[in-house]
């Protein structure tokens, strides 16, 4: 089957027709505007492509999705996140979790070489790309700040009822954790049921991350998309799942403590 060419206006060809391609490689051309990413997300695709070629699109089979309740932290990160707890309305708590004060900063971390990794699937273009899906409200980082600064975070999309995880990075032992620990309970306050997370790695699973059909991704994600938006503002998140907004006047976040 020759691989669908897309033009800047040629919709998507349903994510079903994925099906001969083992990783779900569906499509290939059109652009990163923000409404394409919108019709790719809630139609269960993703861009994921290397520098130099074609923006290519996919639909995976089986799916890596966490579901809220089966996230299952380690005995170490539920004691440290008890500790960050404890900690957090101190007058200068040591750690922080923070929604929206560092994406430019979390997108860039996340795009940095790995050990054992050539390159980046992060290229410019999709840092420039995704920059601009936040300014528009869809994309959000959840930042862990260690004394000040930034240890670790991830970045992901948020439409409807869906959140999709795109890439997570740590500079401190769990700091990345820390932040899926919090947007968890974040997205579980909201009514939010599943987090995508593309592709099956052990460290998702892990975590509780576990495989399904695309069948069933598809026919969740097309209504969890069509839900209300979650509420989302710039600002820290607490224990408990509640955000809590930055006041516009405040001096910005992303300051030592």
């Amino acid at each position: 089957m020759k691989l669908p060419w897309l033009a800047v206006d040629t919709p998507f060809p349903p994510a079903e027709f994925a099906l001969t391609d083992p990783d779900g490689l569906l499509a290939a051309g059109a652009d990163l505007s923000v409404p394409r990413l919108v019709q790719a997300y809630s139609s269960g695709i993703f861009p994921w492509y290397s520098e130099g070629e074609p923006i290519l699109w996919w639909s995976p089979d089986p799916r890596m999705v966490l579901a809220i309740e089966d996230f299952a932290p380690s005995h170490s990160l539920r004691k440290l996140l008890r500790q960050v707890a404890s900690q957090e309305f101190d007058g200068h708590p040591r750690v922080q979790v923070r929604v929206d004060t560092a994406f430019p900063q979390v997108m860039a971390a996340c795009a940095a070489p790995r050990d054992g990794q050539p390159g980046t699937w992060i290229t410019a273009a999709m840092q420039q790309a995704y920059c601009a899906w936040h300014e528009a409200g869809y994309v959000h980082s959840i930042e862990t700040w260690i004394d000040g600064e930034l240890a670790g975070g991830l970045y992901g999309i948020s439409l409807g009822r869906m959140f999709f995880g795109e890439s997570m990075f740590t500079r401190a032992p769990n700091a990345s954790k820390v932040a899926l620990a919090y947007l968890v309970r974040y997205l579980a306050a909201h009514g939010v049921e599943r987090i995508d997370c593309q592709q099956q790695t052990r460290h998702l699973a892990s975590l509780g991350a576990r495989p399904i059909s695309r069948a069933a991704f598809l026919q969740y994600v097309r209504g969890a998309t069509a839900l209300p938006a979650v509420p989302w503002a710039r600002g820290t998140l607490d224990s408990t799942g509640q955000l809590h907004p930055q006041a516009e006047s405040a001096p910005g976040l992303g300051v030592n403590m």
